[in-house]
């Protein structure tokens, strides 16, 4: 049986969630352009996080091609995602419960957004993405 680091779980987990931080970014861009008399400002900085987050989705990709994973299907349903995926030549799924996913993208939309999260900070997520953008 081939063994699935770490670390390896922890880029699985970053590429399950950081795309729904990407899309809740978006939503939040045109949420502020619509309400806001001068959105310039605020939608700088969530570009500028989202630009930051679309180098690190690249860096997971990049890792997983070095890693051997292959995340080949995501599932959602009311209670959260599973992803299938396959590390190394060994097939597994991970599950993210909903709840879990809201806590966790919060933390990292604070990251991306230049807000500390010393306090947040979780030792199974790889060095390169607890470092500040």
């Amino acid at each position: 049986m081939i063994d699935i680091t770490p670390h390896d779980h922890a880029l699985i987990k970053s590429h399950i969630i950081l795309p729904r931080v990407l899309t809740a970014f978006e939503r939040d861009i045109a949420l502020i352009n619509e309400t806001l008399k001068t959105p310039g400002p605020y939608v700088d900085v969530i570009a500028e996080a989202q630009r930051k987050l679309t180098a690190d989705l690249y860096e997971i990709r990049k890792q997983f091609r070095t890693r051997g994973i292959k995340v080949y299907e995501e599932v959602a349903d009311n209670d959260g995602v599973t992803a299938r995926y396959k590390c190394r030549g060994y097939e597994s799924e991970k599950r993210i419960r909903w709840a879990f996913m809201a806590a966790e993208a919060g933390v990292l939309m604070r990251k991306y957004l230049g807000v500390s999260t010393d306090q947040y900070v979780d030792p199974s997520v790889p060095e390169w993405l607890q470092r500040d953008p």
